[in-house]
């Protein structure tokens, strides 16, 4: 578990399910979000149950609000790599009522240092939507910068193309 002041990063439990199964039943939440077929509560459950430990390849944790205990979010490191010291991060909060607050700030900064300190990255990038003015926000105010432009590279839930940005953070550039 990762503790900050406004979260706790912690494994996902099979009973997160509903909460997962809300959140991507959003249109807003999900709107900057890759979308695949449609699950029933069922099938999400089975796949909480079912999913794998995290190891040094991919780390899955819920962001989870230190005050109520309220989980908020999933963030995850994947396709971590320890020959080129490299993984690709992944976040979004579920709950509307969370947004502005700092909590994904704080969630992608304890992410970020525990890849640095204890995976010992020295590089982790992501992809943001280039409308996704919010996300971006956040990650260049912890240090992220623009690596480059894909274009027209994500369809949206509106149906439309858009561009993404490749995001990156070196080892000893998180903004604290």
């Amino acid at each position: 578990m990762l503790m900050g002041k406004l979260v706790r990063l912690r494994a996902l439990e099979p009973s997160d399910a509903e909460s997962l199964y809300r959140w991507v039943h959003d249109d807003e939440v999900g709107q900057w979000m890759n979308s695949d077929y449609p699950r029933s509560l069922a099938q999400l459950r089975k796949r909480c149950e079912e999913r794998k430990t995290n190891t040094y390849e991919a780390v899955v944790l819920g962001i989870e609000a230190v005050a109520d205990g309220k989980l908020l979010g999933v963030i995850d490191l994947r396709d971590a790599n320890p020959q080129e010291g490299r993984a690709e991060l992944d976040v979004y909060l579920g709950e509307k009522d969370y947004w502005d607050g700092g909590y994904g700030t704080e969630a992608v900064k304890l992410l970020c240092r525990y890849g640095f300190n204890v995976m010992r990255l020295h590089l982790i990038a992501l992809w943001v939507v280039a409308e996704n003015e919010r996300a971006r926000h956040v990650y260049r105010k912890i240090g992220f910068v623009e690596d480059g432009r894909h274009r027209e590279c994500f369809r949206g839930q509106d149906g439309k193309y858009h561009d993404m940005y490749l995001m990156s953070l070196l080892e000893g550039e998180l903004n604290d």
